[in-house]
């Protein structure tokens, strides 16, 4: 553990270092609070869930694609793919180009949505130098200041190395920061971007057994729900059988004698 006066020094350096301490510090505590946040949000199974994956390329891979069964397998996984893959379901019987810009438009909501909370992240890495930068650039001036006028006689190299030292603190602390935020937020960008291409390969599964239903009619959410089949899933309606006429009795045939007799 360290020593008391190895703190007391450190505790020192960062008083010394001024008021431009404490914004690096606020933004070391940034880094560290969305950087756990996003870990846990971005593990192992939550922009594509492993049971999603399998059970869309199951039903893709069978000889026919309920939409249904694809639209309830990403209720119970909710997830970025998930969302993705509904938005293509609720197009069904639209042209594929429509389905396939549905999907592009949806995967960059979801990105943006998984990306909001790396940008404090990201912020940290360029501010955080800026701030130690800030920091030097003051305590320089106030070092060549006091050299300046310091009175005759005095060790004006001392004096000037002093307040150089000093004013070193704010970029060594900034970079502190920024180096190893900028290591997490490339970490996180990697798993998402890991992650969205798990996505490509879902929807390059889905979307051809869509493009058999093209141009059959659209379908509700209530019909994906589980409300009524699709109305290109549903078997075509029977016309019912018309009954049949009785036959018409045949008339006897009339002899020539009688068709010549007169009439009473």
């Amino acid at each position: 553990m360290p020593s008391l006066d190895r703190v007391q020094t450190l505790w020192e350096l960062f008083l010394a270092g001024g008021f431009l301490m404490w914004p690096i510090v606020g933004m070391s505590l940034v880094v560290v609070t969305f950087g756990i946040e996003r870990a846990v949000a971005l593990r192992g199974g939550r922009i594509v869930p492993r049971g999603l994956r399998e059970g869309l390329v199951s039903l893709a891979q069978g000889t026919t694609f309920d939409p249904r069964a694809a639209w309830k397998l990403c209720e119970r996984f909710p997830s970025a793919a998930g969302r993705v893959v509904q938005a293509m379901l609720e197009k069904i019987g639209r042209p594929v180009s429509e389905i396939e810009r549905t999907a592009e438009v949806t995967k960059e909501r979801e990105a943006s949505r998984l990306y909001a909370n790396i940008r404090p992240i990201s912020l940290a890495v360029t501010v955080t130098p800026l701030l130690g930068l800030l920091g030097t650039v003051q305590g320089m001036i106030l070092a060549f200041y006091t050299t300046a006028t310091l009175e005759a006689g005095a060790n004006r190299a001392a004096e000037l190395a002093k307040g150089i030292y000093v004013a070193l603190i704010t970029t060594f602390a900034g970079l502190c920061v920024a180096i190893p935020a900028a290591m997490i937020a490339h970490w996180l960008e990697g798993r998402i971007l890991r992650g969205f291409r798990g996505v490509d390969d879902l929807v390059d599964a889905v979307l051809p057994h869509l493009e058999r239903y093209e141009g059959r009619g659209r379908v509700s959410v209530a019909q994906l729900a589980g409300a009524a089949a699709p109305a290109a899933a549903r078997p075509a309606s029977r016309v019912p059988p018309v009954p049949a006429v009785p036959p018409v009795p045949a008339v006897p045939p009339v002899s020539a004698a009688a068709a010549e007799a007169p009439r009473p």
